[in-house]
């Protein structure tokens, strides 16, 4: 018996739109160049393959995944590299993919992290942003869709390790 049920937030057609715009942005932002794609997993990786698909410069990838430390009265920001790039990003045109950013804390500590390894540049593109969650400062450079503080599924987002392979943005109601 369920105790929730999913609607629609944004739709395959919208997401699939925005991601080929964002794609076609950042294709003009990295003409003649080569950009250094990385995914932080497990969520980030839907969005960035149908990202890279898009984009027309040349593309590398690389991924990492990392957790948080503490419980969530912790501001630290700390995180725990779990799994982190095979590839140096010295001198490289990297952007970060993110599914989602809420507080900013865990992304605020890994874009610090990543760029005293030394990279040409460092960017930060999200597919979904949550301002109203923020409590650290986080400068995104490409965002998909900005939405209000709700529980979302789908495109690489779960609920208990559900929903990730919904082709939609999709918000959690509770019955």
């Amino acid at each position: 018996m369920a105790d929730h049920h999913i609607e629609v937030m944004i739709s395959e057609e919208e997401v699939n739109r925005r991601i080929r715009e964002l794609g076609e942005q950042i294709s003009r932002d990295y003409a003649g160049r080569q950009i250094h794609l990385i995914c932080v997993l497990r969520g980030g990786s839907f969005f960035m393959c149908e990202l890279a698909k898009r984009i027309t410069v040349p593309v590398s990838l690389d991924f990492m995944s990392v957790s948080s430390y503490g419980g969530d009265t912790k501001s630290s920001g700390v995180v725990k590299i779990v799994k982190d790039l095979d590839d140096s990003i010295r001198d490289k045109e990297v952007l970060v993919v993110e599914d989602i950013i809420d507080s900013g804390r865990t992304l605020s500590y890994l874009m610090a992290m990543l760029q005293d390894r030394g990279p040409k540049s460092l960017h930060l593109c999200t597919l979904l942003d949550k301002p109203d969650r923020r409590v650290v400062d986080v400068d995104v450079d490409y965002t998909g869709f900005r939405i209000p503080d709700e529980f979302v599924v789908g495109y690489g987002l779960d609920y208990d390790q559900k929903y990730r392979n919904l082709p939609y943005i999709g918000v959690v109601k509770f019955d």
